[in-house]
């Protein structure tokens, strides 16, 4: 099917250990994360990006990438990986916190049953003779703590990243410990680690040809030879960080921004973008507004999606969580002000 588009503790903590660089394969859950990169206190399990310029978007490859233009983003901090099942079961545990899935579509959108009730999407590979252009499934019952529905469990799985998450989930948990959902800019920038040749570089691979990222190696669906040692999502931190100290930002899984979708960009320069505003999104009748998200994820492959780049984007509607979307937070703070940048996008001199 087509996939329908408090108080907190101080310290999440990041659960990884291990030995960095390179894929894990002997135990499945855990991988590593540089120490170095953690910081602590408020900004534990996070890095800071210095504030920069750079050309947001891409001429060269898809439409709804286009136009590159010039954007500077002032410093921020951002989760080092992506937020994992023990961290989501931390603020579930302090705060009952029920996600969309769990609650179902809203009751007065008008669905068909077999995409009504608690539930989300879930990837299904098709099976040999079946019909290879439906991967998608509305599976009641699934979600964060039931991945491919009843009878699954994220057991053993606590470090990998948390899906089945809604934008609004997504939100809250930002909230819960006083942070923020990155802005497309401010994640695209993190996404190049610093390079400038980003846009166009392919982030799946390495010089060597070899996986850098958790993406589908093969032809999809009907064929992944896994030759990055995972079939669906890997823990957190298996591949090596880029220039930022960030992992998995390519692959693994699609993440959340706070920006609406519109495709395409505008054409001039901006300070702090933070996207369209919903009067400037037109929906249809009937039509859910979408976020936009970034990264591509494990189902990104060559000859499908393919958008395993900084500055590639996707639309998804805001009420729906997919077994191949989880997020990471903000904290839009200077270390050495401890002032929030400025919110309003406005033109270079």
């Amino acid at each position: 099917m087509k996939v329908l588009r408090i108080n907190a503790p101080a310290i999440l903590g990041v659960l990884i250990v291990g030995i960095a660089g390179g894929a894990a394969r002997s135990e499945p859950n855990v991988c590593s994360v540089s120490p170095a990169a953690v910081g602590s206190g408020e900004t534990a399990g996070m890095a800071f990006v210095p504030g920069g310029a750079f050309a947001m978007g891409s001429d060269r490859r898809e439409l709804e990438e286009r136009s590159t233009h010039l954007v500077r983003v002032d410093g921020f901090w951002i989760d080092v990986h992506e937020v994992t099942n023990a961290q989501f079961q931390r603020f579930f545990d302090a705060t009952g916190y029920v996600t969309r899935a769990e609650h179902g579509p809203d009751a007065a959108k008008k669905l068909d049953e077999e995409v009504s009730g608690p539930g989300s999407a879930v990837f299904v590979q098709p099976k040999e003779g079946g019909d290879i252009t439906r991967w998608w499934r509305y599976v009641k019952g699934a979600n964060w703590r039931q991945p491919e529905g009843p009878g699954s469990s994220i057991a053993g799985r606590e470090n990998h990243p948390v899906v089945h998450i809604a934008y609004e989930d997504a939100l809250a948990f930002a909230k819960w410990l006083g942070r923020e959902l990155p802005t497309e800019a401010q994640w695209e920038y993190a996404a190049r680690g610093g390079r400038e040749d980003a846009t166009e570089v392919v982030g799946a691979f390495d010089a060597d040809g070899k996986p850098a990222a958790n993406t589908w190696q093969g032809i999809f669906p009907v064929f992944n030879t896994k030759d990055d040692g995972y079939a669906g999502s890997a823990p957190v931190g298996c591949f090596k960080p880029n220039g930022f100290g960030l992992y998995d930002m390519i692959g693994n899984v699609w993440e959340w921004t706070s920006d609406w979708y519109l495709a395409g960009h505008q054409r001039a320069p901006a300070t702090n973008p933070m996207g369209p505003n919903l009067m400037q999104v037109r929906l249809a009748p009937g039509a859910t507004p979408m976020k936009v998200i970034k990264g591509g994820s494990f189902l990104c492959a060559g000859n499908f999606c393919a958008r395993y780049r900084a500055s590639a984007r996707q639309p998804q509607e805001i009420d729906l969580g997919t077994s191949h979307i989880g997020f990471r937070t903000v904290l839009n703070r200077d270390p050495a002000t401890n002032q929030a940048p400025s919110p309003k996008s406005s033109p270079f001199p």
